[in-house]
């Protein structure tokens, strides 16, 4: 279905579209570079609000480390500019195109809207914990300034977190600012080869245990390790450990690194140009980005219940599936029928998490929750945050609120 599409310039332009479309009762379906379209059930709004028209590096003092940059403005934009001095986001964004199948572009609101974060997410944070100040628009047309260039604690509600990974259910973000920080300087990507999924599981936690200060822990098993990296990856299971830092630091730890795993299986190294193309390839879900159009699940679980999780799966459907942030993010693809609730119940059953149902045909999608659903108690607390900021429920109707930007978690 075609709607009109608003570009706004300016958060003034942007107040005043709000303002008209809560007089008029029209939902508005907010965007940032449309690279994630398709996401969540369909679209049951008027028009769309695009933060496209919105682009632009307000300030960048590299010395501060510190960015302030308008929602709209392209990702490519923001990593050749910190680039350029050195510096990088440490929770690496992912790019979902490949995977969802859509084109557009990344843009720098989109990442803290749907709080992307990559490989390093298990030591540097997510994308919410790097993000310092917002100015974005309510439901009722008003803008609203959060938080600021300095990282400070806060009592009460942190709009900053609450609006970092809502989706644009809460608001149309107008500008961010958020931390940098130096690029390494070397990266090494040590491969232990052979191991099978629970194996892989407890050697990880052997290299996390170690004072090596590891930056990325995936594992692929022998299905999908043949995806990466165009196939020259050691055959079979591959498990991921990368090291970063200083050139003769990074050689010394992947030297301990590698003498404490060696009696776990075959163990290989990869140099900087294939390690970051590997852990782009991983960041980005490169593995399912195939053209099919089979259902992706995204499961954040406790590291070591991600395993067991796929392997309880496994026992009433073929479950296609590789492990990030030290197993912590399951990436699944069911190659036969799986019923959400399945999963779900699976994740509760070994302690808890949230399964987000990433990318699925529309009758799938129709049917099935994008998000985890919330428990009664924290569901009651986060309508009643959501009717405060969009009181006329404008904003992305439909959309659950996701668990990750839910009021008990950002309060």
């Amino acid at each position: 279905m075609n709607m009109p599409v608003y570009a706004p310039t300016s958060e003034a332009e942007a107040s005043q579209i709000i303002k008209t479309s809560a007089t008029n009762g029209a939902a508005l379906h907010l965007q940032g570079g449309g690279t994630r379209s398709g996401f969540g059930h369909a679209v049951k709004a008027d028009s769309v609000l695009s933060s496209r028209g919105l682009s632009g590096i307000v300030a960048y003092d590299p010395a501060e480390m510190v960015l302030t940059a308008r929602a709209g403005t392209p990702m490519a934009e923001i990593e050749a500019a910190v680039t350029e001095a050195g510096q990088g986001l440490a929770f690496e964004p992912p790019d979902h195109r490949p995977l969802m199948g859509t084109t557009g572009t990344p843009t720098i609101g989109g990442v803290f809207a749907t709080n992307a974060s990559g490989p390093r997410r298990f030591t540097a944070g997510a994308a919410r914990d790097h993000l310092l100040g917002i100015r974005f628009v309510n439901g009722r047309g008003e803008g609203i300034r959060a938080g600021g260039r300095v990282m400070k604690n806060v009592t009460g509600l942190d709009l900053v977190k609450l609006l970092a990974g809502s989706y644009g259910t809460l608001g149309f973000l107008t500008e961010v600012t958020f931390k940098v920080l130096p690029r390494p300087r070397a990266v090494e990507t040590v491969v232990l080869s052979g191991l099978l999924d629970d194996e892989a599981a407890r050697a990880i936690a052997i290299a996390m245990a170690l004072p090596v200060e590891v930056s990325g822990a995936a594992h692929l098993p022998e299905l999908v390790s043949p995806r990466l990296l165009g196939g020259h990856l050691p055959s079979g299971p591959a498990t991921l450990l990368r090291l970063e830092g200083l050139p003769a630091s990074v050689t010394e730890r992947v030297a301990k690194l590698r003498e404490a795993l060696s009696r776990l299986g075959s163990v290989t190294s990869l140099g900087a140009e294939e390690s970051q193309l590997l852990w782009q390839q991983v960041r980005d879900v490169i593995p399912f980005a195939d053209g099919q159009n089979k259902p992706v699940w995204r499961v954040s679980v406790a590291p070591m219940a991600g395993h067991q999780l796929v392997a309880g799966l496994r026992l009433h459907a073929a479950i296609d599936a590789f492990y990030d942030w030290q197993g912590g993010l399951v990436w699944m693809r069911p190659e036969s029928e799986c019923d959400a609730s399945l999963i779900r119940q699976g994740i509760a059953a070994l302690g808890g998490g949230h399964a987000t149902l990433m990318r699925a045909d529309q009758p799938m999608r129709a049917i099935t929750p994008a998000f985890e659903p919330l428990s009664p108690a924290v569901a009651a607390l986060t309508a009643a945050v959501r009717l405060s900021l969009d009181p006329k429920a404008l904003f992305n109707p439909g959309l659950m609120t996701p668990p990750q930007a839910s009021f008990a978690e950002s309060a």
